[in-house]
């Protein structure tokens, strides 16, 4: 065996007696339910290790064949399984929960499929679980393509693919047992929120070993957004999920926050979290799928460079306009208000590349359906980050409480922008594509 699967064979095993230990002793039956799942998946991922072992040659798997990188696609075939199918459930859910508004007798009468705990449900199937397994698919794809090398690691990228899935399903079922921190878009209670953390660092450190191994001497544009998108994710997450267990043999917790300031953080976090999965992430596969499946070079690299850099600086202060007529200092609320309508000119400098890539290629769009998925993702994405800065204003946003608009605006940029995007490009090894100066997507 090598040292990689010896150190997490011991770590599996080790892991797989605490958490049977746990859910024996567990205060609480839903931390005594989840302890048990962590414990069975521990053991799978012990067989699944001895299995690989039995199952492999001796020598590890080539870096190169034939002088072409070997590139490891089994994790990224996986994820785009597990994306299609989280989106199915996702969006299966939102239609039920839809419903449920409209005719209230749908909740059952039963707690597990009420409207409340379903609708979270709904939100983290299609960002997180959806989105995600998108995200680290495609990231894992384009770092290496871009980089002309195969990932680094040989156990590591399948325990971020698989430790991820895990965190969804510990995440989903404890949203039905009505586990949560009633945080949007952060429910998950403390021990799924550590376990993110350890799969999250897991993920940074294989992206950022891939890059240091490249054979490419330059970082392509899109790995400078999914980098953005995994260290921006990891900070918000571990801040906005600072918290006491009431016992750590119980799922409860209370934050290390209260009042205003966790108000604050929570929409630091949340308007962060979503932006910088929806935005950062989404804009990483375009500036890779589109100018691939349009076979022309991006219409302006330096406009990539110039837009990536203004909007991560910006976006991170946008949080407070989320909490416009609210307890929030009004300097607070204002300065969240300006940078949201900064962010107008930099977002829509991915939707302008985008589409201006596509000079001399409009012609495709009469024969490639894929390549219509992609502007119509790029034209919705240009009306989404529209809408949000004007509703940031306060004016416009003490309209839109009244009548809706923000569900309206948040389903329109979900659904139609990156669901299009995420569904447009199908996994293949494709031609090289011809570039300016090595600033082109690599193969």
């Amino acid at each position: 065996m090598t040292e990689g699967e010896v150190g997490l064979g011991v770590a599996l095993l080790v892991g797989a007696f605490l958490c049977a230990l746990a859910s024996a002793r567990a205060v609480d039956a839903p931390f005594s339910i989840h302890m048990a799942v962590f414990a069975l998946a521990a053991l799978a991922g012990l067989a699944a290790i001895r299995t690989r072992y039995e199952a492999r040659p001796a020598a590890p798997p080539p870096q190169e064949i034939d002088g072409k990188p070997n590139y490891n696609l089994g994790p990224i075939k996986f994820a785009t399984v597990a994306a299609m199918a989280w989106g199915i459930a996702g969006f299966s859910v939102g239609c039920i929960i839809a419903f449920q508004l409209w005719a209230p007798s749908l909740n059952l009468g039963l707690e597990y499929t009420s409207f409340g705990r379903l609708r979270p449900l709904h939100t983290s199937a299609v960002i997180f679980a959806f989105g995600g397994n998108v995200l680290i698919g495609t990231s894992f794809y384009v770092v290496q393509r871009t980089c002309r090398a195969r990932l680094a690691g040989e156990l590591a990228p399948w325990f971020v693919v698989l430790g991820y899935n895990l965190f969804i399903v510990v995440a989903g079922t404890g949203y039905l047992m009505g586990v949560t921190q009633s945080k949007e878009y952060a429910e998950p209670e403390w021990y799924a929120d550590l376990w993110l953390t350890v799969v999250w660092v897991t993920y940074l450190l294989v992206f950022l070993a891939t890059l240091r191994k490249r054979t490419e001497p330059h970082i392509f544009v899109a790995n400078w957004f999914y980098l953005a998108f995994i260290v921006t994710i990891a900070m918000l997450h571990i801040v906005n999920n600072l918290a006491m267990p009431v016992s750590f043999l119980g799922s409860k917790s209370y934050p290390m926050f209260a009042g205003v300031q966790d108000a604050l953080i929570q929409w630091w976090y949340g308007h962060n979290a979503v932006g910088f999965f929806l935005t950062a992430g989404f804009l990483a596969i375009m500036y890779y799928f589109v100018p691939k499946r349009a076979e022309r070079p991006i219409y302006s690299y330096r406009l990539s460079i110039i837009h990536f850099w203004a909007l991560i600086f910006m976006y991170i202060w946008a949080g407070p306009h989320h909490l416009h007529y609210t307890a929030l200092p009004d300097w607070a609320q204002t300065l969240g208000m300006t940078f949201s309508i900064m962010l107008w000119m930099p977002s829509w400098g991915g939707m302008i590349n985008g589409l201006m890539t596509l000079s001399g290629a409009w012609d495709k769009l009469r024969t490639d359906p894929v390549l219509r998925f992609m502007v119509v993702s790029l034209a919705f994405y240009g009306m989404a980050t529209f809408e949000g800065p004007m509703m940031a204003i306060k004016a416009v946003n003490s309209l839109l409480f009244l009548i809706g608009g923000l569900i309206m605006a948040y389903n329109l940029a979900m659904t139609i922008a990156g669901r299009t995007a995420a569904e447009s490009e199908p996994l293949s090894a494709g031609d090289a594509l011809p570039g300016t100066a090595g600033l082109a997507p690599a193969e």
